[in-house]
């Protein structure tokens, strides 16, 4: 029993004209001390921004949002300043990548200081990296792009070729391709499912913030060379699966494994177009030939209409496999 519970003999209260009404606590389970601010009455402009207990979501988000875009294009310009030349080395483009996805991750550690939160609480925590999830995630990426490749070639729209790549060559351009797009999956599922999920589902719930996110992530492929309107609305119904998976499995792993073995496999083991790229050092010399609708074209299979059956089957199957609901509201 505390101490305050056993003291029999309290001060007399204050005289009560004296009395002043005691201000309630700015707390909030969504925000820290440091974002329990409260509006000033003054500026009704401060409150748009700014609710009782602090910043809004869509204030915190905008927050992250800044913070992300200063801080690529500082290393933007740092890496122009270093190779103001397209091309060169493919260690270039892995510079790129791990700028891309320190330009996620950084300000993510930075709002989670401003949240009070552990950074795990965003999607990905340490004790759980690279663990079960991550694998099954990585399994069923590279086998929905190998059953979607399969049907592609058995229509007669994919040729394996001859190998483009011999020796020590096969496995050193691997394991790049594997970290390369480890750091994709890494930039990109924490830029649009990570802290950006976590704080638009306080404020709209978690399936709407869902929802205008994989718009987000489908529109942010429309800067690919090569990339089609089918493969735009098929990028954003991938970020829409890997939501759902979010959601059933609590955290974003799965979703870097599927994401990282999918690019894997298109641009290195399949040496098909990604997103309407392709990359040096792809395995095979293979090609496509037959009808966009079937092979996707310039974009690759994400163009292909075959797309649209496979993510509809990994849905039902992964709704199937994980009823349980791990994250969000």
């Amino acid at each position: 029993m505390s101490a305050t519970l056993m003291d029999t003999n309290p001060p007399p209260p204050p005289d009560s004209e004296h009395v002043q009404p005691a201000t309630p606590a700015l707390t909030s389970p969504d925000s820290s001390l440091t974002f329990a601010t409260r509006p000033s009455r003054e500026n009704p402009l401060l409150e748009i921004f700014l609710g009782p207990n602090g910043p809004h979501p869509g204030t915190r988000w905008l927050i992250y949002l800044v913070m992300a875009a200063a801080l690529g294009l500082s290393f933007l310009t740092v890496l122009r300043l270093a190779h103001p030349h397209p091309g060169g080395s493919v260690w270039w483009m892995m510079f790129g990548e791990i700028a891309l996805m320190l330009t996620a991750i950084v300000p993510g550690l930075a709002m989670a200081r401003l949240e009070g939160r552990p950074f795990g609480d965003f999607g990905l925590p340490v004790r759980q990296a690279f663990r079960r999830n991550f694998w099954v995630g990585t399994a069923w990426g590279i086998a929905s792009l190998s059953l979607l490749l399969l049907v592609i070639r058995v229509a007669g729209g994919y040729s394996f070729g001859s190998l483009a790549l011999h020796g020590a060559s096969i496995v050193k351009f691997a394991l790049f391709y594997a970290v390369f797009f480890l750091f994709t999956g890494f930039a990109e599922e924490f830029l649009v499912r990570g802290y950006s999920q976590w704080i638009l589902s306080r404020g709209m719930h978690f399936w709407p913030a869902a929802a205008l996110l994989s718009a987000g992530f489908g529109a942010l492929h429309s800067g690919n060379p090569g990339e089609s309107k089918g493969g735009l609305i098929a990028a954003a119904l991938i970020g829409f699966f890997f939501c759902l998976t979010l959601r059933r499995t609590g955290d974003l792993w799965w979703a870097v494994g599927f994401h990282m073995s999918w690019d894997w496999g298109e641009s290195y083991l399949f040496s098909v177009p990604d997103s309407g790229g392709t990359m040096t050092g792809h395995l095979l010399n293979s090609s496509f030939h037959g009808p966009a609708w079937l092979t996707g074209g310039s974009v690759g299979p994400e163009g292909s209409l075959l797309v649209f059956v496979v993510i509809a089957a990994i849905f039902m199957l992964f709704d199937r496999m994980y009823p349980e609901v791990k994250y969000g509201d």
